[in-house]
């Protein structure tokens, strides 16, 4: 290499991406992602950060540019297998990082045909059967715990309701699904992934073996039978996008959504303004606390330039999702109502699920919302904690308490009532009537308004 070639690689370089990465993923950063966001920023759109001990990777942290990588597969690939060849075989990241057979990690025709399968499928999913399931599900968890008075509202109700509402729409049992989620959790977390993966691929290989033995109306079922004709592996790995997104990030949209309504007074008021409350506090979040702030890996396949800098070929650069949402370049852009975000990805690749998870979080929402409407946090909204690791934005418990609520027979309920709080045993099926009479329980006379405008937005989005 010449001086001058010397000279050009270091102006491309920058010295910041030479210095020591920054951690993402242990407790001081989960405490103050945002603080550690701005002290990145000072090297510039990219910065050296590291996902776990000993692996290094680049974090896009401005909106431009994130886009940029999102909208070039070509030169920012997301198969990951020559990263994970040098990658440490026990770092607690590879099983969410390794290369799977599925859409994620495939671009050009290869994911168009996977893609392919997974929108026509998700296609079938009607949104009042969706918005069915969700109700159902949502209702009978709060008739668990209304008695009580008390909730954590991750471990009684976010982390829960995603797992029953899987249950339905993929035509798995419940306790094959229990399986999944805790595996999917312990791959977030990094907890002893091998045996966690393993666990995943063995609960979701019996889900195939007994859709194809017993067809249902689910999305299992309408894989298997899809005309890109998919092999074994192939239903196994694109059942693992589909449980990943189904319950990790959908749980954390719930909590984060929730724990921003109890914690802001500027989602406590009523609906004078005519605005959709439930729908802003989910905007605000995917905007600022993104169930996934750190993900869209892609691994480019050799030397490239992006934003000045010269990245290294194989290693992972990471859309900072969380960053780049609150660039400040963005700071004048109205965030209520915009969907510009990055909280789906952008590009080929995103999300094609972003409809349904949007739906089962806004049911959740305003369904405990409405039923408990005096519901406050148990703590202060500055000691609720967060849990460590570099791709979520997640909490480890979201307390809260609020008047207890009496089962009541539903022969002393009027004509409309019945349904709401009745001595059925919990956990099972029932569509309870949507209902635009007066509730009893004081404080609760925004009910009816909230779900008809609510609706209403369904309709006008085309949902």
């Amino acid at each position: 290499m010449t001086e001058t070639d010397r000279d050009e690689t270091a102006v491309l370089s920058g010295c910041p991406m030479h210095a020591d990465p920054t951690p993402i993923h242990d407790q001081a950063f989960a405490a103050d992602p945002d603080g550690v966001y701005a002290e990145l920023r000072e090297q510039g759109p990219l910065a050296s950060v590291e996902l776990a001990p000993g692996v290094p990777a680049t974090l896009v942290l401005d909106h431009e540019t994130a886009l940029s990588v999102l909208r070039d597969p070509e030169t920012f690939p997301k198969d990951s297998r020559a990263w994970q060849r040098e990658a440490p075989a026990d770092s607690p990241v590879v099983a969410m990082m390794m290369y799977r057979d599925n859409v994620l990690f495939q671009d050009g025709p290869a994911h168009d045909r996977l893609r392919q399968a997974i929108t026509d499928s998700l296609s079938r999913v009607d949104s009042v059967t969706l918005r069915r399931y969700v109700t159902e599900s949502a209702e009978s968890l709060i008739r668990d715990f209304g008695p009580a008075g008390k909730a954590d509202l991750l471990a009684e109700y976010a982390r829960v309701l995603p797992l029953l509402v899987l249950n339905r729409l993929f035509g798995s049992p419940p306790e094959l699904t229990t399986r999944m989620v805790d595996a999917m959790t312990a791959l977030w977390d990094g907890i002893d992934t091998e045996r966690a993966n393993r666990e995943l691929g063995q609960c979701i290989a019996e889900l195939i073996a007994l859709r194809r033995e017993q067809p249902s109306f689910d999305i299992t079922t309408w894989l298997l039978g899809h005309e890109a004709d998919l092999d074994d592996e192939e239903m196994v790995q694109q059942l693992v996008v589909f449980m990943g997104a189904g319950a990790e990030p959908v749980q954390n949209l719930i909590t984060n959504a929730l724990r921003l309504w109890l914690a802001d007074d500027r989602f406590a008021g009523d609906l004078s303004g005519g605005r959709l409350p439930v729908e802003d506090a989910i905007d605000e979040v995917l905007w600022k606390q993104p169930p996934l702030a750190n993900y869209a890996i892609t691994y480019p396949t050799r030397e490239v330039e992006l934003a000045g800098r010269l990245l290294p070929a194989n290693q992972p650069v990471v859309i900072g999702i969380a960053a780049a949402n609150t660039d400040p370049a963005l700071r004048s852009i109205r965030r209520d109502g915009n969907r510009a975000h990055l909280a789906w990805s952008a590009g080929p690749h995103t999300c094609p699920a972003r409809g349904t998870a949007r739906l089962i979080a806004s049911v959740a929402i305003e369904t405990i919302l409405d039923t408990l409407p005096d519901m406050d946090l148990a703590v202060p909204a500055d000691e609720l904690e967060w849990r460590p690791g570099p791709f979520h934005r997640a909490l480890t418990a979201l307390p809260v308490h609020f008047p207890p609520v009496q089962e009541t027979d539903s022969r002393d309920e009027t004509p409309g009532e019945s349904g709401r709080w009745s001595n059925r045993p919990a956990h099972t099926s029932w569509i309870p009537p949507e209902t635009t009479s007066t509730p009893k329980r004081a404080g609760s006379v925004t009910k009816a308004p909230r779900r008809a405008l609510n609706y209403l937005g369904e309709w006008l989005l085309g949902r």
